[in-house]
């Protein structure tokens, strides 16, 4: 079957985002999730986990290593484990992106602020 926004489990966290689980292994985690404009995460970072973010719609700000980038639709950032980041949507717009996982942040986020 494939696996798609309307058929996986889901779930809000921050100021109203929202996070589609597509795949939850040990090994591998891929999300879509949406970002409201405005919002943003919380500085964290993983001390196993490399992610990759892929942008499918909007314009998102990162924030690594007290450096900021942009990274506009259909491009995306590796942002290495132990690296300190936060994702923002700056823009008047909704933001929906891909972000993979390998190994899963399941018990491996930890907060910086």
């Amino acid at each position: 079957m494939a696996v798609n926004k309307e058929n996986t489990q889901n779930y809000f966290w921050g100021d109203n985002c929202e996070s589609f689980v597509l795949v939850d292994t040990e090994a591998l985690s891929v999300k879509q999730e949406v970002m409201p404009p405005g919002t943003k995460e919380k500085l964290h970072f993983h001390q196993n986990a490399q992610q990759f973010f892929f942008i499918l719609k909007g314009m998102a700000v990162f924030y690594r290593d007290n450096q900021q980038e942009i990274i506009k639709e259909q491009s995306g950032i590796v942002i290495k484990p132990g690296t300190k980041h936060y994702i923002a949507n700056e823009s008047g717009k909704p933001l929906e992106f891909l972000v993979i996982s390998q190994p899963s942040t399941n018990n491996d986020r930890i907060n910086a602020e």
